[in-house]
């Protein structure tokens, strides 16, 4: 199998599982970052979680690991040595991906954290509380970074249709303005969140479409 191939792969894989383990932390009762509930109420859900956050966060650095193959298989396939113009913008699509694994890692070891302290020490939660949601809000800002970067390099090289390049406009201008107002959203409340929801699924999409564009290479 090839490295475009791989990333095709890689990229639908990613967007899957995805959908599965947000669906499993709902089910399992993880809070939300914008779900709006109270400061207690939220530590009660955390400490009653208890080892349920573990089986979902199995796969999460698989997650991780199919984000970084679909982004260098699409780097791969944007790269003209002849035209740094458009090479700029797929790094720039790459370094955002990276950006954003380094820091979703930090937010999933912050439920760990959070659920910790909880069970042995409530008056902590609030901190890491909105220390997790911040940092959740503004790790959107790599996305749209992401999305810009490989979505300008794929318009430069008439590699993309029009309509998925709209679609990734739209939805890393969507995820950047939601990044914006995560200092709004440290006690879980967040007034746009259904912003960053739409840039979120935009993405899942965008990533969908580029990745059965890998595949057909």
């Amino acid at each position: 199998m090839t490295l475009t191939s791989l990333a095709g792969v890689a990229g639908m894989g990613f967007v899957l599982l995805a959908i599965v383990i947000n669906v499993v932390y709902l089910r399992a009762g993880l809070p939300l970052p914008t779900s709006g509930q109270p400061l207690d109420a939220v530590t009660d859900a955390l400490a009653g979680l208890g080892r349920r956050l573990n089986a979902p966060s199995i796969v999460a650095p698989a997650t991780w690991l199919f984000t970084t193959v679909f982004a260098a298989g699409l780097l791969a396939a944007l790269w003209r040595g002849e035209q740094p113009g458009s090479n700029a913008w797929a790094m720039l699509g790459f370094a955002g991906v990276l950006m954003q694994n380094a820091t979703f890692m930090v937010v999933e070891s912050l439920r760990f954290g959070m659920v910790a302290a909880a069970r042995h020490h409530r008056g902590s939660v609030a901190g890491l509380w909105a220390f997790g949601n911040v940092l959740f809000g503004f790790n959107q800002v790599f996305l749209a970074i992401a999305v810009l970067g490989f979505t300008a390099a794929g318009v430069s090289l008439a590699f993309i249709p029009a309509w998925h390049a709209w679609l990734g406009w739209i939805s890393a201008a969507l995820l950047f303005v939601s990044s914006m107002a995560a200092p709004y959203n440290a006690g879980g409340t967040n007034r746009i969140a259904v912003t960053g929801l739409i840039g979120w699924l935009g993405w899942a999409a965008w990533i969908v479409v580029y990745s059965i564009t890998l595949l057909g290479l």
